[in-house]
């Protein structure tokens, strides 16, 4: 991964004034880092909470050393959904990021929300790039007249879309019922039966806001702002969201389109968010997609196959797939510290239209189906599966959990004690350093990491 700064060395006291301290009778140097974020661009309000959307040399340093994933890992060199956790969770601020947050994000229900929740923005965000050109394209001087084709083109655009929503509805409602991993998470206080209504609400808050940094950094960075509103009106409806844009102001057709069929506004008392009502109207040929997944799907539906394969295909092998979802499975030796795209290497690796295994020079765009799909499926049939499937991810560590819970203690820890940054400090602690690793305990080391990345060979 490139650094985004090349140089280990900081000065110590930058971007600020020396001034008189008549108490304590000195000089005292007065920072204008925090004043500086605050009236620039590297503070990223989220749903109430204030992400940082930069790090300075020492911050890099401290995450590079301290927080990034090992190359000890799987897969390694290629990034994965725990990456873009970590690095989210790092530039989180100080009150979200507690012992209790920290074990609910290292879940595998959490990790398959967050999948889905990808999944479905990858493909909504395409939709709204058309519905805008579109939109252009029928109004005006020059304005073209919508055919039928077109408008059936749309109805099938939805569909895919009201799909993508569903899974997504599914993982959600695990969330909700605290189902399996999340059940000590659930806002039921156990035997007594009674909510803890302020509690799950801020929990509630900082998870909204935390998948919304996930899902905007992994699909490039791109417009932040419709995804916190969608992700505002999927979570909250219409009735509660924080999030509005002059900007995404749609027309009824084009929220019919977007939104789907099943989407209902009704009165605030009585309304439930559109995840909800997509799992209470669910056709009979989607319902293979609620156990997508967690069965494999025995049938000739093309349509689920190809949801299932984008769903649990590992993100280390989506390109072999020719399946691109933003920057899961990309290198990274392509982007920096930050997850950011580095054209500059790109360049280096002589990609092109016709060579573009990870759909960078290629633009983004939806495949054109066909027009009576949806009628097509109901003829498919599905038959009972006959293998279960379970999802496999890294957790992190007991003593790696504890650690990202006192990540900005060990943050500021670092900073001031100049570990890091101060040369004198760090040869001084080296040379003063008698412990030795012995040569038992470096093979065993090696054993154990070489038994967990190779394969084993079956017994015959």
């Amino acid at each position: 991964m490139i650094r985004i700064y090349t140089d280990d060395f900081v000065p110590k006291y930058v971007n600020g004034h020396w001034g008189w301290d008549a108490e304590k009778n000195c000089f005292q140097f007065s920072s204008r880092t925090a004043a500086t974020r605050e009236a620039g661009n590297e503070i990223l309000p989220t749903c109430g909470f204030k992400y940082l959307a930069s790090l300075n040399q020492v911050e890099e340093l401290i995450f590079r050393q301290e927080f990034q994933r090992p190359s000890t890992t799987y897969d390694a060199d290629v990034i994965l959904l725990q990456d873009i956790r970590s690095l989210v969770t790092y530039l989180a601020p100080p009150e979200i990021i507690t012992r209790k947050f920290c074990e609910f994000i290292n879940t595998k229900i959490v990790h398959r929300f967050l999948k889905a929740l990808i999944i479905y923005f990858d493909y909504f965000l395409k939709l709204v790039e058309i519905t805008i050109i579109r939109r252009d394209e029928i109004s005006g001087d020059k304005a073209q007249l919508q055919s039928i084709e077109s408008n059936e083109l749309k109805q099938v655009y939805s569909a895919n879309l009201s799909q993508y929503r569903l899974l997504l509805a599914r993982e959600y409602s695990d969330l909700v019922l605290g189902m399996g991993e999340v059940k000590k998470f659930h806002h039921l206080a156990p035997m007594i039966n009674i909510s803890w209504s302020i509690t799950d609400r801020a929990f509630h808050e900082a998870f909204l806001g935390f998948s919304t940094q996930v899902v905007w950094i992994a699909l490039h960075r791109r417009d932040f702002h419709l995804i916190n509103m969608e992700i505002n009106r999927l979570f909250r409806s219409e009735h509660f969201s924080l999030a509005t844009h002059d900007r995404f102001n749609f027309t009824k057709a084009e929220a019919r389109m977007l939104y789907g069929k099943n989407y209902k506004r009704c009165n605030y008392r009585s309304q439930c968010s559109p995840l909800i009502q997509e799992l209470t109207n669910v056709e009979k040929h989607n319902l293979p997609i609620l156990w997508i997944g967690k069965r494999k799907y025995l049938g000739n539906d093309v349509r689920i196959l190809e949801i299932e394969m984008k769903y649990i295909i590992n993100a280390a092998q989506l390109c072999l797939a020719d399946i691109s979802l933003g920057i899961l499975g990309h290198p990274k030796y392509l982007y920096n510290t930050m997850l950011k795209l580095d054209w500059e290497a790109v360049r280096h690796h002589n990609f092109s239209e016709t060579y573009d295994p990870y759909h960078i020079i290629k633009q983004p765009y939806l495949n054109i189906p066909s027009r009576n799909q949806e009628e097509l499926r109901k003829l498919y049939k599905t038959y009972q599966p006959r293998y279960e499937l379970e999802t496999t991810m890294e957790y992190w560590t007991p003593d790696m959990v504890r650690k990202w819970s006192k990540v900005h203690s060990i943050v500021e820890y670092f900073k001031t004690e100049g570990i890091l940054t101060d040369v004198w400090i760090r040869c001084t602690r080296e040379v003063e350093d008698t412990s030795y690793i012995g040569v038992e305990e470096i093979m065993k080391t090696f054993n154990q990491q070489k038994e967990k990345l190779r394969k084993k060979k079956k017994k015959h």
